[in-house]
């Protein structure tokens, strides 16, 4: 028995969560429970991120043509998550945003977060500023800059960050950006481990009070999602740049040597 929703263009079923909006087919979610759990009374606001992701998303080569018909498991659900590991009213820092995940997605799931897009490339920049438009995101700033521009400027809660780089070269973009006591948290796959074992001396070198393995949306998701949590420590600090113990003073290498994103340009 299909049922209704007040979202134009949305068919939703018992067993699928099918978005046929006017900008195109956008993907399944095999539970529309998971969804409206999720995002509650943003899942309107999500529909339509989706929707443009879907579309302008893959004309423009921020996520691949594959990625459309994965939106919501692989992608939106996968990062909305994430906001059970975000204290109330933080500020965050979205590093290398992309496409907006998972920015754009905390900031559909969770209003009370102060976001910041970083993302140096003009192109993405363009997208997340259309996105934050169309989707009305009062709690959202888009800055078109390399993370070592901003660390004089930035003293944020916490950090995130999907697909951008291996931990040991996102530590030191992330952790200037930090307050003492801030969290940088990363979307990792299967090599979590791994990457928190080879970062090991960097992160030592930052002077950080602790890292963790985390797996959120157990239940929702599947697999769930696995964050690499790292807590800042003081560290040296230059002005307002935190600079590693024994650190070169010249500037590090910035979003523009990043890696390119699993399944985005």
């Amino acid at each position: 028995m299909t049922q209704g929703s007040s979202h134009p263009g949305v068919l939703l079923s018992t067993g699928t969560f099918r978005v046929h909006g006017r900008t195109g087919f956008c993907g399944t979610i095999r539970s529309v429970g998971t969804a409206r759990e999720v995002f509650g009374d943003a899942l309107p606001t999500a529909e339509r991120y989706a929707a443009f992701l879907a579309k302008a998303g893959v004309e423009r080569g921020l996520i691949g043509p594959r990625e459309a018909d994965r939106l919501w498991e692989r992608h939106l659900i996968n990062c909305a998550v994430v906001s059970s590991a975000i204290p109330q009213d933080a500020q965050v820092v979205d590093i290398g945003s992309g496409a907006g995940l998972p920015g754009i997605v905390l900031a559909i799931v969770r209003p009370d977060l102060r976001i910041t897009l970083l993302e140096p490339l003009l192109r993405r920049t363009a997208f997340l500023n259309e996105c934050v438009e169309l989707l009305d995101l009062r709690n959202v700033e888009v800055r078109r800059a390399r993370a070592e521009d901003v660390t004089e400027e930035f003293a944020v809660d916490v950090a995130t960050a999907r697909a951008v780089a291996p931990l040991e070269r996102l530590a030191r973009w992330a952790l200037p950006l930090l307050r003492p006591g801030g969290e940088l948290l990363a979307l990792k796959g299967e090599r979590a481990a791994t990457e928190l074992e080879e970062a090991g001396p960097v992160l030592e070198r930052f002077g950080v009070r602790s890292t963790e393995l985390l797996q959120v949306g157990r239940g929702m998701v599947d697999p769930p999602t696995t964050l690499v949590r790292v807590v800042a420590g003081r560290g040296e600090v230059v002005g307002r740049r935190q600079r590693a113990p024994g650190a070169p003073k010249g500037r590090g290498r910035g979003l523009h040597e990043h890696g390119t994103r699993t399944g985005q340009a």
